[in-house]
This record gives structure tokens, C-alpha cells and sequence, in this order.
């Protein structure tokens, strides 16, 4: 019986610091990683080697270019899920996560989102945008399911 296929899938910063506390579950999936291309992670593909696939990094504090590298993200993301065909998407978020979630949502995959540890009384952006169409959202603070009422509490990944 073959492996399911996993990508796990963070932008850069704390949301992919919170996905890595999930390394241990990588070797028991056919497993693939997304996430933004910057100096600070660049050691994934050294590690992972094949199995990492880096987004361009973009940020809404330059309004000015973020549309053209979200657009350019998007057709990336369809890319890659026709490459990788993920049976499960598992992500901490931000809009790097949003586009492959609704595209892979679309064709059946099935969406594990984990509302990142820094918020426990508001809503991420991207948290508002995948709830609906995730099979399993979970949240790392007990306050969050006022929020989500259909969440799962799964307590701290740190």
C-alpha cells in the first residue's frame, strides 16, 4: 500500500517555525513542503533536497508589487498540485496556503488547517478564508473555538 500524499504548507516566518514542529511526521507520508523563498530557509532544500517547492516572497507592506507576486503564486500553486497531486494539504497558513488550499480543495484533497499559536482571540485573514472549506481546523488556544465553534482544540504544536 502506498504512502497518502502530504504537502505541508507554511509561509515563511513563525507560520513555517509551527508547521516544522510537525517534521516528525514528514517520513511517514510521501511528503512535500511549500513555502516562501527567502535567505532564512533556503537550508529546506539542503535538507529535503526534491521535496521542497519555494513560493515567491511577498508581503502586503509593498501593495505595489504583492498583486503581481500573489497572481504569480497562483498559477505556480495550480503547478505544483498537478505535479504533486496531495491526497491532504496540512498548513499554519498565510496567503501562501490560501490559493493551493482552494485549488486542491476543488479537486477533493482534503484540508488540515492549524490556526497559528499567536492569535488567541481574533481571526487570521487566511484562518476566515480556508475554515470553510477545511475537512479539520484546528486551533491552539481553547479561547479560538468561540471563533470557529466547529474546530477541533489540539493544544500548543511548540
Amino acid at each position: 500500500m502506498s504512502k497518502r500524499r502530504v504537502l505541508f504548507v507554511a509561509s515563511t516566518g513563525g507560520h513555517l517555525k509551527e508547521l516544522m514542529q510537525l517534521e516528525s511526521m514528514f517520513d511517514k507520508y510521501d511528503f512535500n513542503l511549500i513555502t516562501e523563498k527567502t535567505k532564512s530557509n533556503m537550508y529546506l532544500k539542503e535538507k529535503f533536497k526534491n521535496k521542497v517547492f519555494y513560493m515567491v516572497f511577498g508581503t502586503k507592506d509593498h501593495m505595489l508589487t504583492y498583486p503581481f507576486k500573489f497572481l504569480y503564486n497562483c498559477i505556480y500553486s495550480i503547478l505544483l498540485f498537478f505535479k504533486l497531486h496531495p491526497d491532504y494539504i496540512v498548513t499554519t497558513g498565510t496567503h501562501t496556503a490560501v490559493p493551493i488550499c482552494f485549488i486542491s480543495k476543488f479537486f477533493g484533497t482534503k484540508i488540515i488547517y492549524i490556526e497559528t499559536f499567536a492569535n488567541i482571540t481574533t481571526k487570521t485573514m487566511s484562518g476566515k478564508m480556508i475554515y470553510p472549506i477545511s475537512d479539520k481546523f484546528i486551533v491552539q488556544w481553547e479561547s479560538m473555538l468561540k471563533l470557529y465553534p466547529e474546530a477541533t482544540y489540539g493544544g500548543w504544536i511548540f
